[in-house]
């Protein structure tokens, strides 16, 4: 078994030498794709990741296994903080001797349903878009340590991808929900988009919660505290100084990558006219859910916060790309090089800046 300190190095590298070969070679926008190379590929990381060895390096899986077993199953607990996960984990607790399966089945639950999106979306560059996902600076940690809100945020992109199929897309805000309690965040954003369709609304909220942010006003923290359960405002209101990289307080780091989708997506709405729905649903989405981040930056566990919306950021970042038909637009030429860059950008992080 490879050691838990060399899992990451592995994933990135797969990932990257995937990436550099796919990019070169995927130029349609309209040929459908074979989709065996992702299943394969998809198999490999529920794999990989599923039986990855238990340490401290990915974190929550420590106590996932140290409290396998501890309770007795007494029936479905219809109380439970995160309704599904809580009571699957009960039960697998209490029928397994040991916690394999029980991550090879969130493995599971997190490529898979992530792939789903991918091919529903971009079916003419499925393996792709994927392995842009793969990349995200955050897919690794909520494969390995934040498991709960990363199998929620790949049913929340499978609602959202079949937005079409009305009881499909409720059913997954359903499964969403009831994996990780703090998908409300997006699904309230969700309906706040159905409702105001604006986009300078959107835009204009953004930045003034990224001016909140600098400002270090920290009323809306102390706000969302005293409407959030138990646990979120343990989120909100800990003062300890632990957070993701051993680095609190205005994080420029978080900013400049979220900003990204944004200046993309202002290009792209203000300046191309691109209209597309699903595109403005997903964009204002995300600008609502960081913005809610940034109000809250101060926070301990910023990056779990943030995640609300990043989980969204590759399929917006690549999502133009592939939307405009025009082969000569500057966006469809240069899609190859956002890929990378978005790549280059997961690899600094975690090779040089919190290394």
């Amino acid at each position: 078994m490879i050691d838990a300190s060399f899992y990451q190095g592995v994933y990135l590298f797969i990932v990257t030498l995937l990436t550099l070969i796919t990019v070169s070679y995927r130029h349609s926008l309209t040929t459908i794709e074979p989709i065996v190379g992702s299943v394969i590929l998809c198999i490999f990381l529920v794999l990989f990741i599923g039986f990855r060895p238990v340490s401290y390096l990915f974190v929550d899986m420590m106590n996932y296994n140290s409290w396998w077993g501890l309770y007795e199953w007494e029936g479905f607990d219809w109380g439970a903080q995160n309704i599904l996960f809580d009571n699957l984990y009960a039960y697998m607790s209490y029928i397994f001797s040991d916690t394999t399966l029980f991550f090879v089945l969130m493995a599971a639950l997190y490529f898979i349903p992530m792939l789903v999106a991918c091919r529903k979306l971009f079916p003419s560059n499925t393996m792709l878009v994927f392995l842009v996902c793969l990349a995200a600076f955050s897919t690794f940690s909520y494969g390995t340590n934040g498991i709960k809100a990363g199998v929620a945020s790949s049913f929340f992109l499978v609602a959202l991808a079949y937005r079409d199929k009305m009881w499909v897309s409720i059913l997954f805000l359903l499964l969403s929900w009831g994996f990780h309690h703090s998908m409300q965040m997006p699904v309230v954003a969700y309906i706040l988009t159905l409702i105001f369709k604006k986009k300078e609304w959107y835009f204009y909220g953004w930045l003034f919660c990224l001016a909140m942010a600098v400002l270090h006003i920290s009323f809306f923290q102390t706000l969302f505290a005293d409407f959030s359960d138990e646990s979120g405002a343990a989120y909100l209101t800990s003062n300890s100084d632990n957070a993701w990289g051993g680095r609190g307080g205005f994080r420029m780091d978080f900013v400049v990558y979220s900003a990204m989708p944004v200046l993309i997506g202002y290009y792209v709405k203000y300046k191309y006219k691109l209209e597309d729905k699903f595109y403005d649903m997903m964009l204002n989405m995300y600008l609502t859910c960081n913005g809610v981040w940034m109000l809250c930056m101060y926070a301990e566990f910023t990056n779990r916060i943030a995640y609300l919306s990043w989980f969204m950021y590759p399929i917006i970042l690549i999502y133009p790309c592939y939307a405009i038909a025009d082969e000569k637009h500057p966006l469809v030429r240069m899609r190859k090089y956002v890929v990378m860059v978005h790549l280059v950008f997961t690899l600094f992080m975690s090779f040089v800046y919190y290394a």
